[in-house]
């Protein structure tokens, strides 16, 4: 019995240290499985140059992705030598691309850069040359740029492989994040061959490619469904689509925005909401379907979005402040009802942040807001730093520890 009774308490405990592991790391954009929310705790709601702030470190470049965390280490890309003066761009052939690391105590541990294939754009409007967040598997790096292809680094910064995965590029840049499944990674290259393109993780040659990314820069979602199994789905100009992760195979559509599409789908229990689109729509479908699911799987459609920024869901509500229209928006999961729809100060492109029974709101230029996580508007702070470069990156969260990205700096918020 005592034997049995210490057994019990070894893996209780050993449970307690992988949740609290977990907890702490970010691996992806928007954190553990895309969905912008964090478990932690003690989060801080207010802070300045002299309030909260840990630490602030200059980045080598520009760029809108965000941080990812793993351990005591951060890794984030930038760009530089081009385009950072929208006045004076100066020459292509100065351009360079980086993939950085730092410390959790804001030093850079190293810089490695990257010689992207040009010509590239010539002007990208808003966020540049470095926008896809990278993801880690705990042992790697994946990192996309474009045109310039996916790559894979060791921890180190050595560089292990090198994929491509189109060659056309857009005003609007790049902006999608590589997912992870299983031994693949997954990518969304709509702007570079209007592709959804997976990786062998090992190797660096492609898997499967499925067509029919159109006018899409969101993010690729894994969604669990009931089976057990998950299914990856994109939003595009005009439908939802589903695949097979491990295989490409489309399993379902559904007609969606009628638009091009920023924000990445969020999901709860097997149902996935999508938002978008200059008309403002929201909406709710059931995955697990089969075949064009339109009427089958769609939950509700609410007359509510965003061109750029994504939602969170927390206790049953589904929480973003939209960049077009500068509305923070609450609807209900049941059934779409708009909770509330209050004007909002200040620009976002980052994504909503919920943790602690908070929302964090970054805008471009005002500082970042802290709302009330509960369906009843009230802000709760509006903090600003003395940063005159623009924060197009979402937060995350580390350790208690909120990192906030911009143009210039890297913050580590917390005490």
């Amino acid at each position: 019995m005592k034997t049995t009774h210490l057994c019990v308490v070894l893996a209780l405990l050993l449970s307690k240290a992988t949740d609290c592991s977990e907890a702490a790391e970010w691996p992806q954009f928007r954190g553990q499985g895309g969905q912008g929310k964090t478990n932690e705790e003690n989060l801080p709601l207010t802070w300045s140059e002299t309030e909260n702030l840990a630490w602030k470190t200059a980045l080598p470049g520009f760029g809108a992705s965000s941080p990812i965390a793993l351990g005591d280490r951060l890794y984030l890309t930038c760009y530089s030598g081009y385009g950072v003066d929208r006045q004076n761009p100066g020459s292509m052939e100065d351009l360079l691309l980086h993939v950085v690391c730092l410390s959790t105590e804001g030093e850079i541990v190293w810089d490695e850069h990257v010689q992207p294939r040009l010509p590239e754009s010539e002007r990208v409007r808003d966020h540049g040359y470095a926008g896809p967040t990278p993801a880690t598997d705990g042992e790697h790096l994946y990192v996309f740029f474009g045109k310039s292809g996916v790559f894979k680094f060791d921890l180190d910064g050595k560089q292990v492989w090198q994929a491509d995965v189109g060659e056309k590029t857009h005003g609007w840049g790049c902006g999608t994040s590589p997912v992870l499944f299983g031994n693949l990674v997954i990518v969304n290259a709509s702007v570079e061959s209007g592709s959804l393109v997976a990786i062998n993780k090992d190797s660096g040659d492609e898997a499967w490619r499925a067509e029919g990314m159109i006018a899409s820069w969101n993010t690729p979602h894994l969604v669990d469904i009931a089976s057990g199994k998950q299914e990856l789905v994109v939003s595009v100009r005009n439908k939802i689509l589903a695949f097979d992760p491990e295989t490409g195979e489309q399993l379902w559509n559904c007609d969606g925005i009628e638009d091009y599409v920023c924000p990445s789908i969020v999901s709860h229990k097997g149902v996935i909401y999508v938002i978008g689109g200059r008309s403002s729509r929201a909406i709710a479908i059931r995955a697990g379907g089969r075949g064009d699911v339109t009427e089958s799987h769609r939950v509700w459609e609410a007359k509510a979005g965003s061109n750029v920024t994504s939602p969170s869901i927390h206790e049953g509500h589904l929480y973003w402040v939209s960049d077009r229209n500068k509305i923070a928006y609450c609807l209900r999961l049941e059934d779409g009802e708009v909770v509330y729809a209050k004007r909002f100060p200040d620009q976002p492109y980052a994504s909503t942040l919920v943790g602690d029974g908070k929302l964090y709101i970054v805008t471009r230029h005002g500082g970042t807001y802290v709302l009330a996580a509960r369906p009843e508007f009230e802000q709760l702070a509006n903090n600003k730093l003395d940063d005159a470069s623009t924060f197009n990156a979402s937060p995350i969260v580390a350790n208690s520890k909120l990192y906030l990205r911009s143009d210039t700096f890297l913050y580590c918020i917390g005490k």
